[in-house]
């Protein structure tokens, strides 16, 4: 009995080391496989790193702001009997823009003529009677200040018939016209914009570490959205002694001519300010850096026994020009650089370049045609 089952066990045992022997060989022939299996190589676009010699610059966004700008408001009441301007016409100094009535105003003159008239005659006479002894010193006194004050009464209701008449104080262009005819204008009531923009202003702002930098009459380039293909050149005109106690940026204002009006107040613009300085750097699609909290990065495409293969290398990263970036420290002249495909690399990932289709890489580029 104890002979069959000691028999039992040894079969049970052969036959379980023969099913993990078994199982054993499987799973090394299995990882055999795998470690000799290859992965398949990531599809990526590539570009040669290109040395160049950029004129060094400062960038920041700005908001163009006319020479002369003001809303011309009504400085007296009255009611509008005259409009002689059209909305976006342009004006000269002195332009009538609106006239109110004034007949109150005119029959006040009349009024105070008269009155300035007796006063002179009283003044005459005072005047023949003191020269005779007959009045005292005190009477032609008191004529004479009645007749300086009819004078000055008639000055004032002359400032007041001037003031019914709206004009242009210097040239420029109206905007729309925000009153008609027939209405009654309170003391500040808004009539019409007028800009001054044959010249305009881009005002921007820095941060501070850029204030040793700047100094006025340095170039400045400038760029709108609504004339991408033209940029605008000025010069730095002033430059705000104080720093903004929040964001600790300087302000500073560039001047333009703007002699076919292109520019307008309000644009959005993008202003580099030319520095004479020029440095050389590397030259990659702005699509080539791996941006992460602890650094940029890129891929360099690397010969490895006949293999291709991406090699992370940490980058500083300068200014950008439209589609390009200029890289400082990390990458060589005529290394290839990966610039699209990044997010399927890892350090010593096998890559295949497909350059049938790149990513942009212009330092002017053009919106796309609709």
């Amino acid at each position: 009995m104890k002979t069959r089952i000691v028999l039992t066990l040894i079969v049970a045992l052969a036959v379980l080391g023969g099913i993990f022997g078994y199982k054993s060989y499987q799973i090394s022939q299995q990882n055999a496989a795998r470690a000799a299996r290859k992965p398949a190589p990531a599809m990526v676009t590539t570009a040669v790193a290109v040395q160049e010699t950029w004129q060094s610059r400062l960038g920041a966004v700005g908001t163009i702001q006319s020479h002369q700008g003001v809303t011309v408001r009504s400085e007296i009441e009255g009611r509008i009997v005259r409009i002689a301007f059209d909305s976006g016409a342009r004006v000269q100094p002195g332009d009538v823009l609106v006239e109110l009535d004034t007949a109150t105003e005119a029959a006040q003159l009349q009024s105070r003529q008269a009155s300035a008239a007796l006063s002179t005659a009283n003044l005459a006479r005072a005047r023949d009677l003191n020269r005779n002894n007959t009045n005292t010193q005190a009477d032609l006194d008191t004529a004479e200040a009645t007749a300086a004050q009819a004078a000055a009464a008639i000055e004032e209701t002359k400032a007041a018939l001037a003031k019914k008449r709206i004009v242009a104080p210097f040239a420029g262009r109206l905007g729309i016209r925000q009153v008609n005819l027939g209405q009654f204008l309170n003391k500040g009531d808004p009539v019409v914009s007028l800009e001054a923009i044959h010249q305009v202003y881009a005002d921007f702002t820095l941060p501070q570490q850029d204030i040793t930098h700047l100094k006025p009459g340095l170039p400045v380039k400038v760029n709108v959205d609504a004339y991408p293909d033209r940029a605008f050149a000025g010069t730095v005109e002033a430059i705000d002694p104080r720093l903004n106690d929040t964001t600790r940026n300087v302000r500073i204002r560039a001047a333009l001519a703007n002699p076919d009006e292109l520019l307008r107040p309000g644009m959005f613009a993008r202003v580099d300010v030319l520095l004479p300085e020029e440095r050389q750097v590397v030259v990659l699609p702005g699509t080539a850096i791996v941006y992460s909290p602890y650094g940029d990065s890129v891929y360099v495409a690397v010969e490895d026994k006949g293999v291709l293969t991406a090699q992370q290398r940490w980058v500083k990263v300068g200014a950008s020009r439209g589609d390009q970036i200029a890289v400082l420290e990390g990458v060589q002249p005529g290394e290839t650089v990966v610039t699209g495909g990044q997010t399927k690399l890892r350090p010593g990932s096998p890559i295949a370049v497909n350059n049938t289709v790149v990513p942009a890489n212009s330092p002017t580029p053009k919106p796309a045609e609709s």
